[in-house]
């Protein structure tokens, strides 16, 4: 496709003929010309609005960006009703690979029963790759809003599923060769399997029930980076046990092969949370079928203390994601 926004007949046929998922809350949705998206709420909800780009991988791209805009959403305890997408595809693209983002999106569209309400498309020399930024849309009940600052001095620190699972996934597809050179095709196959388990909203719920104080889902900068921003904002000090923090096998053995730390690796699919009876909050999840664990305890100082035995590391402002590390 030629540099400027795509022709209203590849618009027609390969963007707006794939939004099927609906939601009756959405009063203008897609379309020619449209600008704008318009969202009906009652009287006693607000709107809570997130924005993404993926820029680190080109695999299932379009899955990815709502995947990630929606595990924010539900961070702040959100229910998402729909999504502006903005896609930037490289001079030369054929119109096959915007119809196969397109597709991707409303598969992950029709699995959070979200819609697709508008956005941009457009081939441009500014990008060697394609681009998709996802703007998430959701709604929440007046006083139920989630805060990752919302930490207290004496909360237990929980963490779901396992860290490092997106970066892992997405080393596994990028880089399979290298891997399968030197471990079995079962492992690869499961590492890159691990995008099953990248959304939160499932655990998000249920903490919103629970009554949890702060939630904060695991991205760039992995189970470190997270720790630090939601210590930061909450302004507490943390005590963590390294040992606790939960990791796959085969991560670990991804992490090793490219000489990079699992803990500093992207981590969509672990959402950390900061509740006054963590314990509770683990069973309650447990129950739900999602894996959790209490990794460690807030606390009043200001020191913010990963404990490995009796070494002690204390955690930093979180740099560059060990993923460009490697791709």
């Amino acid at each position: 496709m030629k540099v400027g926004k795509v022709p209203e007949s590849v618009l027609k046929r390969s963007v707006l003929r794939q939004i099927r998922s609906q939601r009756e809350e959405v009063l203008m949705g897609a379309g020619v010309g449209e600008d704008c998206a318009a969202v009906k709420l009652e009287d006693d909800e607000v709107f809570v609005i997130s924005t993404d780009p993926i820029t680190g991988t080109a695999e299932d791209i379009g899955r990815l960006a709502v995947h990630v805009t929606m595990n924010d959403l539900a961070s702040a305890g959100a229910e998402p009703v729909g999504v502006m997408l903005t896609i930037l595809l490289p001079e030369g693209s054929e119109e096959r690979d915007l119809k196969d983002i397109m597709s991707q999106v409303e598969e992950a569209c029709g699995q959070y029963r979200i819609q697709i309400m508008g956005g941009h498309t457009e081939v441009t020399r500014a990008v060697c790759q394609p681009l998709v930024n996802v703007c998430g849309v959701g709604k929440a009940k007046e006083g139920r809003l989630v805060t990752t600052s919302g930490a207290n001095a004496g909360d237990d620190i929980v963490a779901t599923k396992w860290v490092g699972l997106e970066g892992t996934s997405i080393l596994a597809k990028e880089k399979e060769r290298e891997l399968l050179e030197r471990y079995p095709k079962w492992l690869v196959e499961e590492a890159k399997g691990f995008d099953r388990f990248l959304s939160v909203l499932p655990e998000a719920s249920v903490a919103v029930e629970a009554g949890v104080s702060a939630m904060h889902d695991v991205t760039e900068g992995g189970i470190f980076g997270a720790l630090w921003e939601l210590a930061e904002s909450s302004g507490i000090g943390l005590e963590v046990d390294l040992k606790k923090i939960p990791v796959r096998q085969e991560t670990i053995e991804v992490c090793e092969l490219f000489q990079i730390n699992p803990y500093e690796l992207i981590s969509s699919g672990c959402m950390l949370m900061a509740s006054p009876d963590g314990n509770g909050l683990v069973r309650k999840l447990e129950k739900r079928g999602i894996p959790a664990v209490v990794i460690g305890k807030a606390t009043g100082g200001n020191d913010r203390v990963v404990q490995n035995g009796e070494e002690k590391r204390f955690l930093v402002p979180p740099g560059a994601d060990e993923l460009y590390k490697v791709l």
